[in-house]
Parts: C-alpha cells; sequence; structure tokens
C-alpha cells in the first residue's frame, strides 16, 4: 500500500467525519446516516492501515476518530443489574460449557495423578520418611490432629474468606498465565494434586481414609471443579496462541481472553460458595454422610447449571465474549 496515496484519497472523509463528530447534538436525519458510513469506512481504514502499513502518528488519529465515532453511534453504556443476571445465565456457563473439551480431561487426569501420587506414598513408608519424622507424621494423622484441626483454625468467617481469596488467586493465575503456552497451568496442577495426594496417602495409611474423604469432599468437589476449570482454560488460551484457526491469532487471543477475564470473575464466585462450605459445613459437627451430601449437591448443582444453562446459551452462539457491538472493528478474513 503507498501510505501518501491512501491518505490523500481518503483524507477528506477522515475530516467530515471529524467535522461531524464535533456537533453530532445537531445533526439533521441524512447527517445522521453519513456519520454511521463515514465511521464504518474510517474503521476499515485504520484496519488497513494498522496491517498493511503501520504508522504511529495515522494510526492514532484515526483510533482516536473510531473511538468517538463509536461512542456516537452507539451511545454511551452504562453496566445494568441485567447485564450482571445475562453474565450469570448466559455468558458464563456458556464459556465454561465451550471449555468442556479442555477442563474434563484436565480434571480427569488430575485426579488419577492425585490417587497415583496417593496410592505411591501411602504404601511405601519410605517415602513418608521423606515427607516428615514418624512422629510429626503422626501428629498430623491421629484424631484430632493437625490434619482434622486444620479446617477449625481459624473462626468459620475468616477461614472461609481465606481459602476464598487463595482459591480466587490461584483460578486467576490459571487463566493468566495460561497464555505462557499452558506451562505455568501444568506447574500449578501439579502442586495441587501433589497436596493432595499427600494427603490422602498419609491418612489412608494411617486407616483413616473415611476421615479424609468427610473432610475432603464437602467443600473439594465444588472447589477443585472450579480449579480444573480455570486451569482447562487457560491451557486452552496457550493452545489459541499456538493455532488460533481461521481467526487471525490477534482475534484468537483477544476473543478467548476476555471469555477468559468473565471467567475469572464467575469462578470466584463459585469458590465463594466452596469456601463458605470449607468454613461452615467442613468443621461443622454434622455427620459425615450429610456433610458430603452438600457437597455433592453443590458439585450437582454447578455443573446442571453448566450443562443446562450454558449449553442451551452455547448453542445460540453465546461464547462469553462481549457484546460485538462493543468489540473493536475488525477485518473480515478468510478461512
Amino acid at each position: 500500500m503507498d501510505l501518501d496515496v491512501f491518505v490523500s484519497a481518503h483524507r477528506a472523509e477522515w475530516d467530515r467525519l471529524d467535522a461531524l463528530l464535533r456537533r453530532r447534538r445537531r445533526l439533521t436525519g441524512p447527517e445522521v446516516d453519513e456519520l454511521v458510513a463515514l465511521y464504518q469506512r474510517t474503521a476499515t481504514h485504520l484496519s488497513l492501515i494498522r496491517s498493511s502499513a503501520p504508522d504511529p502518528q495515522l494510526t492514532g488519529r484515526l483510533s482516536q476518530l473510531v473511538a468517538r465515532a463509536r461512542g456516537a453511534v452507539t451511545g454511551t453504556r452504562r453496566a445494568s443489574w441485567r447485564d450482571v443476571t445475562r453474565f450469570l445465565t448466559h455468558g458464563f456457563p456458556a464459556a465454561v460449557y465451550r471449555s468442556r473439551h479442555w477442563w474434563v480431561p484436565t480434571a480427569l487426569l488430575s485426579a488419577l495423578v492425585a490417587a497415583l501420587l496417593g496410592w505411591w506414598i501411602g504404601t511405601h513408608p519410605d517415602v513418608q520418611a521423606t515427607i516428615a519424622a514418624p512422629s510429626e507424621l503422626r501428629e498430623l494423622t491421629r484424631p484430632g490432629g493437625e490434619y482434622e484441626s486444620y479446617y477449625s483454625s481459624n473462626p468459620a468467617a475468616s477461614f472461609a474468606a481465606q481459602v476464598w481469596t487463595n482459591n480466587a488467586q490461584a483460578a486467576a493465575i490459571c487463566l493468566v498465565l495460561g497464555i505462557f503456552l499452558g506451562l505455568p497451568v501444568i506447574w500449578i496442577l501439579l502442586l495441587n494434586m501433589l497436596n493432595l495426594g499427600i494427603g490422602f496417602g498419609l491418612m489412608t495409611s494411617a486407616g483413616r481414609l473415611d476421615t479424609f474423604l468427610g473432610l475432603v469432599l464437602p467443600h473439594g468437589l465444588l472447589e477443585l471443579t472450579a480449579v480444573f476449570v480455570a486451569a482447562g482454560t487457560g491451557l486452552r488460551l496457550g493452545w489459541t496462541l499456538i493455532d488460533p484457526g481461521p481467526r487471525t491469532r490477534r482475534t484468537a487471543l483477544a476473543e478467548e481472553g476476555r471469555a477468559a477475564l468473565g471467567m475469572a470473575i464467575g469462578l470466584a464466585l463459585v469458590l465463594f460458595v466452596a469456601g463458605a462450605i470449607e468454613g461452615f459445613v467442613t468443621p461443622s459437627g454434622l455427620p459425615t454422610w450429610a456433610r458430603i451430601t452438600i457437597g455433592v449437591a453443590a458439585e450437582l448443582a454447578f455443573l446442571t447449571y453448566v450443562y443446562v444453562l450454558g449449553g442451551r446459551a452455547a448453542r445460540t452462539g453465546e461464547t462469553g465474549d462481549i457484546d460485538a457491538a462493543e468489540r473493536s472493528a475488525t477485518v473480515p478474513t478468510a478461512a
């Protein structure tokens, strides 16, 4: 592209758009139609310049012009409770549903790794000796020991808030760092499964598997599912960098990144529920079967929410991304 020729050919249109924007509150009907047409053409010009002949000064001017025109055409939009409701009933569950081919295998493989680690630790006393001294292991696994007292070590509300903060941070890190080809996500998953496997192995070797399940399952089902969703989405984001499909790499990363950001907010709400269960239900005096039932019910409710509401929304084209009207203008690309 000859940039000088392109600018000479379209400068009058840009100047006209700028003039219309300066007096947009006093435009006639035909002038409004002209503003919309000029906005669409200028957005196309901006995309062409960015891809073919990037010029910082010209790109900056046209970016400001297109942003002003988009504001004039679409109007100022404020978030409302309707947006929150739509996010919770359409955007978030659809995004989780669309990522199911990533987070479901991640969950199954991670659970298998944790089980194998637990079996290895539980059946090999020499491995247990590398974790802690025998007296420390007995103190950890005995009735009323450190493993059990951990869940009642602080007031329930404070403990729930602490757990929620830690888990929300871990989920956000998985979502954000997925861009680095998913490698940090794999490391975070491995650490989580190692911690789970150590607890499983030590409590099993002490003959207290029932106590372990009664302490972990009430909150762990929902909590780990949220972590697996975050990890699977992070891995998907990393794979998008390698294979963006028919979209340009920039467009694919922008779309998947915006959806991942929305999922971080949604998963924070899910982890808030898991944290509340861990803070108030896990250490409670309820029978083990009642505590596990609450955890299973919470897990089934989340899966139903994702597969029913999310599946329905995904089939209508919902992706979890922001509305098309709020995205930057792009030039169509061939598959």
